[in-house]
């Protein structure tokens, strides 16, 4: 990655972040400092890249927002089921994202992992395309400049902090799979209580 970042420049790194956020898992926390340090080191202007990754970001964001919008929702509906999805609850988280997917889609932008996944429920919850492009720009563009101004203000050692970022995005998503699985825990609880 590191090489095609070098060799390709501005646009590598607007294809490896459209491809991050087309749910390709292929961590921002390496792109966007390396091509910060390659800033820093005067072989890549920082602005450009910093625009390009996020342009990638809102590029990638529709193409799984496509995906959640047209294969999405039917998918929930048919396989569901299987893990105590209902109709109903989909209804109701389509009508909490009506009224707060501006909020979740701005917030999860700068979130590991999460920032990669939360396209596809605004798709299925069919946010308005046109309020999806702008929260998710006015996110990516702060996570994007952050790293990437790390990597240019690190130049050589922006591998050091590219780690720390990555560690602590497992951690994350850790912490987020343990409120997945409570989740489906409880519910199967309260499933066989209505069952008593």
């Amino acid at each position: 990655m590191e090489n095609f970042i070098t060799t390709s420049g501005i646009l590598a790194v607007f294809l490896l972040m459209t491809a991050e956020s087309a749910l390709i898992p292929i961590p921002s926390e390496v792109i966007m400092p390396f091509a910060g340090a390659l800033a820093g080191l005067g072989k890549l202007n920082i602005v450009a890249v910093i625009l390009a990754g996020t342009m990638g970001n809102v590029l990638g964001s529709y193409i799984a927002w496509i995906i959640g919008r047209t294969g999405g929702r039917a998918l929930v509906l048919r396989f569901g089921r299987y893990v105590r999805i209902r109709e109903e609850d989909l209804h109701r988280a389509e009508r909490w994202f009506t009224n707060k997917g501006e909020a979740a889609v701005l917030i999860g932008r700068v979130l590991p992992v999460v920032r990669t996944f939360i396209s596809l429920p605004a798709g299925v919850a069919e946010m308005e395309p046109m309020r999806f492009g702008l929260f998710t720009f006015l996110g990516a563009l702060p996570w994007c400049a952050a790293l990437a101004g790390v990597g240019y203000a690190l130049g050589a050692n922006w591998s050091h902090v590219a780690t720390d970022i990555k560690y602590a995005g497992y951690l994350i998503a850790v912490v987020l799979a343990v409120v997945i699985v409570r989740f489906f825990v409880l519910r199967f609880r309260a499933a066989g209580n209505r069952l008593h």
